[in-house]
């Protein structure tokens, strides 16, 4: 099989077994503060006894999703060691495996057993992102980056449409979510996460990658070494704003609109099912975001990543301040009879938000994994570790401080960290394209511009 032909192969399999693997994660993520909550209440809104309830248990959905990203932060750092120990693809297989156990700890709730897998799937995410950065980098080049980051992005986030379709189907008309219900769901889900993790031993070899130019094998203290030093590079420097914003509205997106929706009993009819729409419209919000940036990656390659990057930042900018007039204060808190500053709240209105939300998030992204594909071919590991460690943290922090924080307070954080985020990368963005025509107008100064990179790095 040709180079190219193997390339183009292992994008469509990454995107298939990340596609597979999330459908069953995000779709989990989003329902689970859902599906805890109705596990501590003994008796239904009209006074009858609730089969879904667990007498002792009080494990919070938010405080899981904290612990997830605390621990993956902290294990982001070794990521690329245990990379060059394992290989990529048997990286993003252990990746998935320990996805796939967290998805099973929600047969049996408890509370040790909820956050053990919170934290082992840290791990997970950790393995298998820093993988993932690196085997999309070594299948693509300078030219097939942009389209790459795009189509991958748009089949993952394809997994928000069917995995939330499935979710609102199952929760339609249900006050609280009964056992029958939360076996059903989860059973489905550990299937398809299984498959998911069966798809990336498809995944063929590169052996092209040996025969790049100063990509020899590492070992994992070099390896570790390199994540260090990249990390305190002016470039890397410069972009944790922005990295930090990504993560915080990776948590409100992800895990803390959808369910304060499902909280808003007076402002809402159905509220329950309002979880799974919203998974719906923000996966369409992704999906059509990556693929447009797919298609005209060839665009962006010209007139820059960072247009793409404001986009991305209006539309979500847009959507916080429609939740202000259209969602009550107190909706990340658990069920609510409080009503939103607009009276009625829109369910339309509320849902476009959700869209919104996705579309911006793909945004950056896409635009994310092409800088740090496009600016560090030959170091991917340890500079999508590098972003994965920060976004991590500033999500273990989002949802932290979302059980204790009215929806008003979260979003002006967002608003504030946005604006700087979005100034971070359009001037490293920036900075990057012009190094890139100086080195094609004046070729001889590549070579003493990548030796003062060598030694900014300190990695010999």
């Amino acid at each position: 099989m040709k180079e190219n032909t193997t390339k183009n192969v292992n994008v469509f399999l990454l995107g298939l077994a990340f596609l597979l693997l999330f459908t069953a994660f995000q779709t989990m993520g989003n329902i689970q503060s859902v599906i805890l909550e109705g596990a501590k209440l003994n008796e239904t809104d009209t006074g009858e006894p609730n089969d879904a309830f667990v007498d002792g248990f009080t494990g919070d959905g938010f405080t899981s999703l904290a612990i997830l990203y605390a621990v993956s932060a902290v294990c982001n750092w070794f990521a690329p060691s245990i990379m060059v120990v394992m290989g990529m693809k048997f990286t993003l297989f252990a990746g998935a495996l320990m996805y796939t156990f967290f998805i099973a700890t929600f047969f049996y709730l408890n509370n040790y057993l909820l956050y053990f897998g919170s934290a082992i799937i840290g791990l997970g995410a950790a393995l298998i992102w820093t993988a993932q950065g690196a085997f999309l980098t070594v299948n693509s080049d300078s030219v097939t980056m942009s389209r790459n980051s795009g189509i991958f992005w748009a089949m993952l986030q394809c997994s928000l449409l069917i995995g939330n379709t499935f979710a609102f189907f199952q929760f339609k008309g249900k006050d609280i979510i009964d056992v029958d219900t939360r076996l059903v769901t989860v059973g489905v889900l550990l299937a398809v996460a299984i498959l998911g993790t069966i798809t990336f031993i498809l995944l063929l070899p590169t052996p092209w990658v040996t025969e790049t130019p100063g990509a020899e094998a590492d070992s994992p203290l070099v390896a570790l070494k390199k994540s260090f030093s990249l990390f305190l590079t002016k470039e890397m420097v410069i972009l944790l704003p922005y990295f930090f914003y990504m993560g915080i509205q990776l948590s409100f997106w992800s895990g803390v609109y959808g369910p304060s929706l499902a909280f808003c009993k007076a402002a809402f009819d159905d509220p329950k099912s309002l979880a799974g729409l919203h998974g719906i419209l923000a996966g369409a919000g992704e999906i059509s975001s990556g693929l447009i940036f797919g298609i005209f990656g060839k665009v962006t390659n010209k007139v820059g990543r960072f247009p793409v990057v404001i986009l991305g930042t209006v539309l979500q900018f847009t959507s916080f301040i429609l939740m202000i007039f259209n969602i009550p204060n107190d909706a990340p808190f658990g069920d609510t009879d409080s009503l939103a500053i607009m009276v009625p709240s829109n369910k339309g209105v509320a849902l476009f938000c959700s869209f919104m939300l996705g579309f911006g998030d793909a945004c950056y992204n896409t635009q994310t994994m092409s800088l740090l594909g496009g600016v560090y071919p030959d170091r991917a590991g340890p500079a999508f570790a590098i972003f994965k460690f920060v976004q991590c943290v500033a999500a273990a922090v989002g949802f932290l401080y979302s059980n204790h924080l009215e929806l008003y307070y979260q979003i002006a954080i967002s608003l504030a960290l946005g604006l700087i985020g979005t100034a971070t990368f359009s001037m490293i963005d920036i900075r990057t394209r012009r190094n890139q025509a100086n080195y094609e107008v004046q070729p001889e100064l590549k070579p003493e511009l990548e030796a003062k990179k060598s030694i900014e790095l300190n990695v010999n």
